[in-house]
Formats: C-alpha cells, structure tokens, sequence
C-alpha cells in the first residue's frame, strides 16, 4: 500500500511512487483554554489513535513530504515546523494496526506487506494556532480532532514516545529561543502567555519573574488595548514584534525560566 488515495466504489488503493522503509509522524501542538492540545486521528474500523503522518514521494523532500501531510490535516501552509528525532528500533512498525483497520473494511491494496515492512519514521513537531486549523482525517480515519494532552491514552505503535520526545524538545527550545508567536493569537494579555509557558512546561511560574524577564527580550509590543470582559481590572494586551522574534529565534535567548 503506497498512498493514502481510496477508491471507495472499487475499495482498492490506488498506487503512488512512495520511498520505501521511510514514513514520517508529525506532532501537531495547539494552545486553547489554557490547555495544550494534540491533533489526533482515529482509524475507521478498529478506533485505534494515531499521530498525523505518512510517507515521502520519490521525487519529494522529507521536509516538503512533512508540509504537504500536515497541509492534509490542518488547511495551513506555512507551519512552523521542526524535525526533532529519528525514530529507528527495528520493532517498531510490527504488528501494525493498520492491516487490521484495513482487513475490516473491506479494502484492498496491491501490495499487502507493505505495512509488514520496517519503517524508519522522522518525527516532526508542529506548532499551529488553534483557532486556524481546520482538522481533516485521511483515507484510513474517520475523526481528525484536537485532544487535550493530559487526555491522550495508548497510541498505536510508538507514537506515545514520539509524543514524548516532541514534548520534551519543546521544552527544551524554551530554554534558548522564544515560543507563543505560532500558538497564541495574535493579542494576548501577560499572563495568557505566561500560562502558555506553564503549560508547556508543567510547572508553575512566578508572574513578576516571567513579566520582567519576557519584556528584557523585546520580543513585544505593547498595544493601546486591554482584554474586555474580565471579572477584574482589564488586562493590557501585547502582540509579539515579528522582526525581534525572528532574530530572537536565530540568535538565541538567554537563562531558563
């Protein structure tokens, strides 16, 4: 099986010119009610849970394979994306449930040990604002939705620990370059992104601390704006001043939060 394409009169699987032993997995992160969230898909037939991902076109970079596959699931060009690890145990594509899923739909593909093969699969992470992203299922899923991160249970294959090591290179990026330009909207109030770095990172953090420290970075600008609706005084908003996060992301921060 070499594409995601279904013929649904026929239930074939046509053929495209994919890489063999090679698939990509994205994790797609998005911020909203204060909660991190992860793009999910769940298979047709056997509800099992899956990472967005796929496979590379011959004539195909992986970087521009990971882009079209996300552009799939999400509707957006232009994701900041960021390849973080390989993921090689010799294991670890046995037994896929995607065989099963496929067995109990009645489909048919013309090479059926194509999922039997070993893949070495490039983990990418993605990091979207929520509110953008139209989720799309694949050929092989009925449900493309967002899923609170604290909520995810078993995966299929490895994908917890793709999940994982995504989570834990984010983590790391906050230690030497900027996050929030790509999860947060385009004004956000101090503290909506404080509580977007307490998140990610799963720890608390003092406000004075993180405000003196956010505003040393000049990666803000403070608007003639205030949040409306609030139960206290209105809040000042910011928005981040794109030229300075950029160079901020290529020359690096300093300390850790």
């Amino acid at each position: 099986m070499k594409t995601e394409t279904v013929n649904d009169e026929k239930k074939t699987i046509k053929m495209k010119n994919y890489l063999q032993h090679i698939s990509l997995d994205c994790v797609v992160f998005g911020f909203h009610s204060n909660q991190l969230k992860v793009l999910l898909l769940r298979m047709k037939n056997t509800g099992t849970w899956a990472l967005p991902g796929g496979f590379v076109c011959e004539d195909e970079s992986i970087e521009v394979a990971a882009n079209r596959v996300l552009k799939e699931r999400t509707g957006l060009d232009e994701i900041f994306l960021h390849q973080f690890n390989v993921f090689s145990d010799p294991q670890r594509s046995k037994h896929n449930p995607a065989v099963s899923d496929l067995i109990l739909s009645g489909q048919t593909y013309p090479e059926k040990s194509w999922f039997d093969k070993r893949f070495i699969s490039v983990g990418f992470y993605a990091l979207v604002e929520f509110s953008q992203v139209e989720p799309q299922p694949d050929a092989f899923s009925d449900i493309c939705e967002w899923i609170n991160l604290e909520n995810i249970g078993n995966l299929m294959l490895d994908h917890n620990h793709i999940l994982q090591k995504a989570l834990e290179t984010l983590r790391m990026q906050l230690t030497f370059q900027p996050i929030g330009y790509n999860l947060l909207p385009e004004k956000f109030t101090l503290s909506e992104l404080r509580k977007l770095y307490e998140t990610i990172l799963g720890k608390e953090l003092d406000r004075r601390n993180f405000q003196r420290k956010i505003l040393a970075y000049d990666i803000l600008t403070r608007l003639e704006e205030v949040r409306l609706g609030v139960a206290h005084k209105a809040p000042v908003l910011y928005k981040f001043n794109l030229e300075n996060y950029k160079r901020a992301l290529d020359e690096g921060l300093q300390g850790r939060w």
